[in-house]
């Protein structure tokens, strides 16, 4: 059912925490299955050089999560910017169709700390980020992905 990546997230996640002096906070979750993804960032010159995760729900939604920040750490905003459920499911090699959801809050994590980071230091907020249409509304945005939930 699940790949080995995901159980090695699951089972070793990496970047759990929280940093303090974080530059980006953003926090999102989905009402129907409980799942709350917190994500803190800290930027230097334009490059996130730290990202931790606190999660709350399934293993794919933890695995979804350390994944996601492996794959924003050294990564200039604009990269992570860019950084789609689909490119978190891919490093997974995949997750079961019950669990795209998880792969899907791992995006409007990052999309909601980047939102963050940019409304703290009067950057430019009014622009959508191409990485996120938003579906939970964490970064400010309301559309749909076009992913069906399933209530878990």
């Amino acid at each position: 059912m699940y790949s080995e990546k995901v159980m090695d997230h699951f089972m070793n996640p990496r970047n759990v925490g929280e940093i303090e002096d974080a530059d980006g906070v953003g926090q999102v979750g989905n009402p129907k299955c409980g799942d709350i993804m917190k994500m803190y960032l800290k930027i230097e010159d334009g490059v996130i050089v730290d990202a931790k995760f606190k999660t709350f729900g399934c293993g794919a939604a933890v695995a979804t999560s350390s994944m996601a920040t492996e794959l924003i750490k050294g990564k200039t905003i604009k990269e992570a910017e860019q950084i789609t459920n689909k490119v978190v499911m891919d490093a997974l090699d995949g997750l079961p169709p019950a669990k795209v959801h998880c792969s899907v809050l791992a995006e409007e994590a990052i999309a909601a700390a980047l939102q963050d980071y940019r409304a703290r230091h009067g950057l430019d907020t009014d622009g959508e980020y191409a990485g996120c249409s938003g579906c939970c509304g964490g970064c400010g945005f309301k559309h749909d992905h076009g992913v069906e939930e399933d209530g878990e």
